[in-house]
């Protein structure tokens, strides 16, 4: 998301935006409060005490993936750069079929709340549990500084607010209320704030692509043909591949790059896998994955119209000359259709969708903290389930503290890598893991650690020296150039990798149980004996 001080649309009421935001807040932290009633246990707390359905499950998980970057950054992306823009949508979408083919059902009958569970299942706890946390954390923490970040310079940009500190007050408020929502609702409130702003978003966008489609007499081509027309100099290129990534061999590379950790960074992302718990069977699991699968595709083609939509009425350079530049494409869209009230309806559902997000991102690595390492490492399995919620709260609000500070430091950089980061890591340090477990007989333990860390390492370095970083005029670090690495995103190089490191280490390791691999296969294929260890 590019990220720079705002200024404020022009033809904002700030005032409008901010009663709208507040009633949203209150409607919310209603919500959550009727929804902790029956928050007694920690299946209650961490997994909703598996009572949502399929549906509804599969509601909340579109209301937790598509976060600010797919309402504004997607649609600000079409708008500037046209066919390549589309491109994330495609590989945001497909991700979702890597998670419902290999990992949904098979997830939610081996485990209990969190990734670790299902790495332990065969394997020797303490370690595997710690570097699972170790790497839920990392993925959260990089991806809630992104949104926490960009919330800071949406909200503002919304709101009309420039100055630094009233930034950094935006960005608190966002993180209070967070750790609000997550200490008293526990996963059934995140959840059903979640559904809330699934619905809110889901429904912004169906408006404004019928309202943009009603003025050019809902035909599509008539949409195209006038962003091309009112696109300058560069606007026969929106309807053509490589506007922006076709220039070279190593731009190439880096879209492939990009694409592979979203498509596989998806099903390793520790707080969609959580998701995974809230039901009650594998084929609830199944059905919500399919739901979110429905949604998010017709959001993403939602998106499509309002990219070109906003090329059409707005047009790229008032875009790119925009505050907060292609992420304005969405709400200056909404002043042109409906004025002031639409663009507050907007900055509300926005405002909305970086809550829902960032709510899921903290109950997970705090769950993943309380349940992996505090009640399996440190208490090796004997805290009681009070004493673990106890400390998912504690940790709730440490990370909350922690997203706050580093959304205020991180507020005037440049954060797209956060969240490319996240999703590499995802894809390198978990989904390897996930996968070698579920399906390989031989895995083990060693080779579970090597390929964690060695994933995480690996794409950490890699980020940190590549044009993301420094070397390039949109890196956080301008004023100096240590990249040697080509590629923005690490995915084509660290995703290889990560699986590499987990076979050498696995044979290199003389640890082997057929007969755990035989229990856990009949448990993730069938579910039996699935039931029996969720309880709590």
């Amino acid at each position: 998301m590019s990220l720079y001080l705002a200024a404020g649309v022009e033809g904002s009421r700030p005032g409008l935006n901010i009663t709208i935001f507040a009633i949203f807040v209150v409607i919310t932290l209603g919500i959550v409060v009727w929804a902790s009633r029956d928050n007694r246990t920690a299946a209650d707390y961490y997994a909703a005490g598996r009572a949502f359905s399929g549906p509804q499950n599969g509601i909340a998980i579109s209301g937790d993936y598509l976060s600010a970057a797919s309402f504004l950054g997607i649609a600000g992306a079409i708008a500037v750069y046209g066919y390549d823009g589309f491109l994330y949508s495609i590989g945001f979408l497909v991700a979702w079929l890597v998670a419902l083919l290999l990992v949904a059902e098979l997830l939610r009958n081996t485990g209990k709340f969190t990734l670790g569970d299902v790495l332990a299942f065969r394997m020797r706890q303490r370690p595997v549990r710690a570097a699972a946390a170790t790497s839920t954390l990392a993925v959260s923490l990089f991806y809630l500084l992104a949104q926490m970040a960009g919330a800071g310079v949406l909200i503002s940009l919304l709101l009309g607010v420039s100055s630094s500190a009233g930034q950094n007050l935006v960005i608190a408020v966002v993180g209070a209320i967070m750790i609000v929502y997550v200490l008293v609702g526990g996963m059934k409130g995140t959840t059903w704030v979640q559904i809330v702003k699934a619905v809110l978003l889901i429904a912004a966008a169906a408006a404004m692509t019928v309202w943009v489609l009603g003025r050019y007499d809902f035909n599509l081509s008539n949409v195209f043909a006038d962003a091309v027309n009112h696109g300058g100099k560069t606007g026969a290129k929106l309807l053509e591949p490589g506007f922006k990534y076709g220039k070279n061999g190593t731009s190439k590379l880096d879209f492939l790059s990009l694409a592979l950790a979203l498509v596989l960074g998806t099903a390793g992302l520790p707080h969609v896998l959580m998701r995974f718990y809230t039901v009650p069977s594998a084929k609830e699991a199944r059905r919500s994955v399919v739901w979110a699968i429905g949604l998010i595709g017709v959001f993403y083609l939602f998106t499509l119209v309002l990219g070109y939509g906003a090329a059409a009425l707005v047009g790229p350079e008032k875009i790119a000359k925009a505050p907060g530049k292609e992420n304005a494409a969405a709400p200056l869209l909404a002043l042109e259709l409906g004025g002031p009230v639409l663009l507050g309806f907007v900055a509300a559902v926005a405002f909305a969708t970086i809550l829902a997000v960032v709510a899921g991102l903290t109950i997970t690595a705090s769950a993943s903290f309380a349940h992996d390492v505090y009640a399996n490492v440190f208490k090796r399995g004997q805290a009681d389930g009070k004493g673990e919620v106890r400390v998912a709260r504690i940790t709730a609000v440490v990370i909350g503290a922690v997203a706050i500070v580093g959304g205020i430091l991180a507020k005037n950089q440049n954060v797209a890598f956060l969240v490319a980061l996240a999703f590499a890591v995802a894809a390198s340090a978990n989904l390897p893991t996930i996968l070698y477990s579920l399906f390989w007989r031989r895995f083990n333990t060693a080779g579970a650690l090597w390929s964690i860390y060695g994933g995480l390492a690996v794409t950490i370095v890699l980020i940190v020296f590549s044009p993301a970083v420094s070397g390039a005029p949109t890196a956080m670090i301008k004023s100096h150039d240590f990249h040697w690495f080509p590629l923005s995103n690490p995915g084509l190089v660290s995703i290889p990798v990560s699986f590499a490191l987990g076979w050498l280490g696995t044979i290199l390791s003389k640890e082997r149980d057929d007969s755990k691999f035989a229990e856990m296969q009949v448990r993730s294929l069938t579910g039996a004996g699935a039931e029996k260890a969720v309880q709590q």
